[in-house]
């Protein structure tokens, strides 16, 4: 797998008001949603992933005695050190361009905090152009989240456990159209304020679209309690990185990884 270096700024800036105000505002508005506003679940959709399909897209995280997690276990930690200071449970993913390896650590985080005996963890592909958190995993998506921002699904019947336990995914099956449109919704709002609100003790975690891809990742950052920016090692230039920070502009940005990097032996110590 290619190295993960966390690099985690713990000057984490606090909530701002225009955050607070657009979860207000989504809270308000779920007398508008009714099919949104009934999420209401009690059991979740088990389904059994292959190992060799997961080895082949570099997710290692599910076996938490894998030695190849380390790297992403250290991750975790920082993470979740961070968040629980300040209170926050949505976490957004996003890189400044395709193939830095963004989906495959929202996925890989997942698990590593629902490995952690005290928290578990939500994962939503909210990547509207281009999903791929479900195909990574292996998992049947005759419903998803396309059914449930058309009204044509509930919640319930949505979110897939991949018999890891603490761990539920809320997948994409195919792009959605107008998808900066969608994300900018009242109706992504208040599903966002709803799975924030469920569990005290759970991690809601986000795979955005890059951020200079199109401007779905900067539409919907506001309504996330932090980010997590990934940067491709040897194919993110400067630039490219200058410029992403410069649209995360107010978000509680936690860290930035290094992904792709060349590994490094190290003593135990």
């Amino acid at each position: 797998m290619d190295r993960i270096t966390p690099t985690i700024d713990k000057r984490a800036k606090q909530p701002s008001s225009s955050q607070s105000e657009e979860k207000a505002l989504a809270t308000t508005s779920s007398d508008q949603l009714p099919a949104l506003g009934q999420f209401e679940y009690v059991q979740t959709r088990v389904v059994p992933v292959r190992a060799e399909h997961l080895e082949r897209h570099r997710i290692v995280a599910y076996n938490k005695n894998s030695s190849m997690s380390g790297a992403i276990d250290l991750l975790r930690t920082q993470v979740l050190k961070i968040m629980d200071e300040n209170g926050w449970r949505t976490l957004a993913i996003t890189s400044p361009t395709p193939e830095a390896g963004k989906t495959v650590l929202a996925i890989n985080l997942a698990m590593s905090v629902a490995h952690h005996t005290t928290k578990a963890a939500l994962l939503v592909d909210f990547d509207l152009r281009r999903p791929r958190v479900g195909s990574y995993l292996g998992l049947p998506m005759e419903k998803s989240l396309n059914e449930l921002l058309a009204n044509k699904a509930e919640l319930k019947d949505v979110l897939v456990n991949p018999t890891l336990p603490r761990f539920v995914v809320l997948p994409t099956r195919e792009p959605i159209a107008l998808s900066t449109e969608m994300l900018s919704s009242p109706m992504v709002s208040n599903l966002i304020t709803d799975l924030r609100d469920r569990y005290d003790s759970r991690i809601n975690i986000f795979d955005l679209p890059p951020l200079l891809s199109s401007d779905d990742a900067i539409t919907v950052l506001p309504k996330f309690d932090c980010v997590l920016l990934v940067v491709a090692n040897g194919m993110n230039t400067k630039k490219e990185i200058e410029e992403s920070l410069y649209h995360l502009g107010k978000a509680n940005l936690i860290g930035t990884v290094l992904n792709k990097a060349e590994m490094q032996n190290r003593t135990y110590y």
